[in-house]
């Protein structure tokens, strides 16, 4: 297979919450790919649907309110929806690793990381516990914990929110996945601290080859380390793009406002940034058109015909809504 072959295809993935108001999507036919060794990101607002997305690819969503009701998650070749539970078990950490957001909710706080480390390695692999408590410190020098002979008899709490989050990356890598999926996982840490975590992935990417989904809000972020990137808005891709080309010509209004408001070295210094009028709905108010007009209040056919999702030029998607389409130069 070459490098252009996707490793993984999403294609019109709904995925609901079961409410005392009925079923209400969170995730409302989302598609997009993820080639070999290629860092797709995807962006948006807290509540767009971003982490649900990643979750329903590997079928954590919590029960039972969380159903997939449609789609496909094909993962090298055979449809992830369609696999038992066993058989997820085994994806879960074998082939598909997972960077949590928060990782003290990811780490068990009363045991010490070795046991939780090792417990990758004898799940996945054939080792024996000192083979894999030996595995275990070796992934530990590999993320540049200091000291890992020491560090590995440590609690999560005795560690730094870098450290810790090295732990939860030392975890996701341990059996050298073929995809990593990242949730946000430099949102609790300082600026210098997330610098570091974005460079160890890079490095790590670069020499274990893998392919990796980045989510998160930050357009910085998405610049910096994404070959390719997906915008999501209230459950919808709303553009999909190469990330130079989304970044030099977006074209659906809602990535042009998550752009502007992005700092620049040439902003005035006591200028106010631009912000995006509105609210986005609760998922029991969407409608079924453009939800982006509905948070700009517009009305009329626009709110409830869906806008077609159109490829415009080589790789780049966007909904052609007319209100919020501007048509390349």
């Amino acid at each position: 297979m070459s490098d252009e072959d996707p490793i993984l295809e999403v294609h019109d993935l709904i995925t609901a919450f079961d409410t005392d108001g009925g079923l209400l999507r969170a995730v409302d036919h989302v598609s997009f790919e993820v080639k070999r060794g290629r860092t797709l990101g995807i962006v948006g607002e807290s509540g767009c649907g971003k982490s649900v997305t990643a979750m329903s690819i590997i079928r954590l969503l919590p029960q039972p309110m969380g159903k997939i009701l449609r789609g496909s998650v094909t993962f090298k070749g055979r449809d992830l929806l369609k696999a038992t539970d066993a058989e997820m078990r085994k994806v879960r950490g074998g082939e598909i690793g997972v960077i949590f957001q928060e990782p003290m909710t990811a780490l068990n706080p009363v045991q010490r990381i070795g046991k939780q480390l090792s417990e990758c390695f004898l799940l996945h692999t054939k080792m024996s516990r000192k083979e894999a408590w030996e595995a275990s410190i070796e992934m530990l020098r590999l993320v540049r914990i200091p000291a890992p002979e020491q560090r590995i008899g440590d609690y999560p709490h005795q560690l730094s929110g870098g450290m810790r989050q090295r732990v939860v990356i030392a975890m996701a890598l341990a059996c050298k996945p073929d995809l990593v999926i990242a949730d946000e996982p430099t949102t609790a840490l300082d600026v210098t601290v997330q610098a570091q975590i974005l460079d160890l992935m890079k490095q790590l990417q670069k020499d274990m080859g893998m392919s990796v989904i980045l989510i998160t809000h930050d357009l910085g972020v998405i610049a910096e380390t994404c070959d390719e990137v997906v915008v999501m808005y209230a459950g919808r891709v709303v553009e999909r793009a190469p990330v130079a080309d989304l970044f030099e010509r977006p074209l659906h209004a809602y990535t042009r406002g998550l752009l502007s408001s992005m700092p620049k070295l040439d902003t005035p210094r006591k200028s106010v940034l631009p912000t995006i009028p509105g609210m986005v709905a609760g998922l029991a108010d969407l409608v079924p058109g453009c939800r982006f007009c509905q948070r700009m209040g517009r009305e009329g056919p626009v709110l409830r015909e869906r806008p077609h999702f159109e490829e415009i030029h080589s790789g780049h998607w966007v909904e052609t809504c007319p209100n919020c389409f501007e048509e390349p130069a």
